[in-house]
């Protein structure tokens, strides 16, 4: 389902944000010279696999993620990141060239990162009959031949293991120079916990294939502590919040979200042992309640603060569900709402004004991500046990979680929440919802 890392992936999707605090602040008094660079050419937010100027002519050129935990019930997971052609356009025997194509895969690859995850990225072709996995730097090199596209030039970088970004020029471009060869930007790292950063690069690609680093600059330091809520099904819909301070209401709606989430979790532990689940899976759902409580306690503390009442949360007591019933609920509310909140978290921790605010985002940020973590974990599971109907009956609930909560972000917020409470302004939450719904909801 994601070929990296979700706390890798939120930094990404953090760093590729078009207008955040954290992006301009990098880039303030940044001497950098972009004269003549341009973006590199991407495709859903990832870097594309169009104008490439091949050492010989193929029928499709794909790249692909790869992730890999050996822990998990699904401990190999791939997916394409960017095509370009038509796939066994030449191929003398058509359904046999595409059946292979879909399941070759690799175990391993390039830009290769390990965190809580490992991840890395390969390409695949085909030529006529030919089905190929090119996995290393030594492949792609001989697949590319000379140098002599911006796009080589920007693969090549990313395959050596620098980020380029997709929206950002002064973390990913690439420029052509007068004697052939060309000049790249590009980041490593990430900034999340102390002794972290994200690097920036300016790199030479020869026509030969050899990346040399020209110059680099650190633009962000980890902050130390780095490291919103599942909605219980039954949940009646609570009363507006008596405040007119923007902060106010926000804490107190975010405080009865969080206490209606420990009702979710200590039903999801119940349902998950109704259905044979490993002993792991049900001690973190309930390890996630109890941190619930904790949010609770900090959201109701803010939202008092700031002139806000929480509301209670009322809950239908309700029978314990299918596993699909289970896995569908867990699809939606775990793997796109609490992700995606997950993600906000950490953008709070990092842009909030107010330090109360900021300091408590710190701690809910890294607890959200193992309840997202946990959810993912859920997801694998299940989808071993439910039938090719119910799967589809999956992915079509996710993809109208994905588009509802696209339609949500766009809404305008007040400036305070903005600012002091670091919340992503409509804008930046979009570029957020994008970056996930390319590399992790497709």
């Amino acid at each position: 389902m994601t070929p990296m890392s979700l706390r890798r992936l939120f930094s990404r999707a953090l760093r590729a944000s078009l207008v955040t605090p954290l992006v301009l602040a990098g880039c303030d008094g940044d001497d950098l010279d972009l004269t003549g660079y341009s973006a590199p050419a991407c495709e859903d937010g990832s870097l594309a696999v169009s104008g490439l100027s091949l050492a010989t002519p193929v029928d499709v050129v794909q790249l692909r993620g790869i992730g890999s935990n050996p822990g998990s019930a699904d401990p190999h997971r791939e997916a394409v990141v960017s095509s370009s052609g038509t796939p066994c356009a030449t191929a003398s025997n058509v359904p046999a060239c595409t059946s292979a194509l879909a399941s070759l895969t690799s175990e391993t690859g390039f830009n290769t990162s390990c965190l809580d995850v490992c991840s890395a990225f390969y390409v695949a072709t085909t030529r006529g009959d030919e089905v190929k996995a090119h996995a290393s730097l030594e492949a792609l090199r001989a697949l590319l031949g000379t140098i002599d596209t911006t796009q080589e030039a920007a693969l090549l970088a990313f395959a050596e293991g620098y980020d380029l970004s997709c929206q950002t020029l002064a973390r990913g471009a690439v420029r052509a120079e007068p004697d052939g060869r060309f000049s790249v930007i590009g980041t490593t790292g990430f900034a999340c916990g102390e002794g972290t950063a994200v690097t920036r690069f300016v790199l030479e690609v020869s026509p030969d294939g050899s990346v040399r680093e020209v110059s680099s600059k650190v633009l962000e330091r980890g902050d130390p502590g780095c490291s919103i809520g599942r909605r219980p099904v039954g949940l009646r819909g609570a009363a507006p919040v008596a405040c007119s301070d923007a902060l106010g209401q926000h804490f107190a709606v975010v405080a009865h979200l969080e206490a209606a989430s420990i009702n979710a979790f200590l039903r999801l532990r119940e349902e998950l042992e109704l259905h044979g689940a490993d002993v792991a899976l049900r001690d973190a759902a309930l390890k996630s309640a109890m941190e619930e409580v904790l949010h609770t306690d900090v959201s109701t503390r803010l939202a008092r603060r700031f002139g806000g009442t929480p509301r209670p949360p009322e809950v239908e007591a309700l029978p314990l569900r299918s596993l699909f019933e289970v896995a569908l609920d867990n699809a939606v509310e775990g793997c796109v709402r609490e992700t995606f909140g997950a993600l906000v978290a950490h953008h709070q921790a990092l842009h909030a004004r107010d330090a109360e605010v900021r300091g408590a985002m710190v701690r809910i940020a890294d607890d959200e991500t193992r309840h997202a973590e946990l959810s993912w974990a859920i997801d694998g599971w299940a989808r071993e046990r439910l039938t090719a109907s119910e799967l589809e009956a999956l992915r079509a609930a996710q993809r109208e979680a994905v588009e509802k909560l696209r339609a949500e972000v766009a809404a305008p917020l007040d400036e305070a929440l903005v600012t002091e409470a670091g919340m992503p302004a409509p804008e930046v939450a979009a570029s957020l919802v994008d970056t996930l719904a390319a590399q992790l909801w497709a």
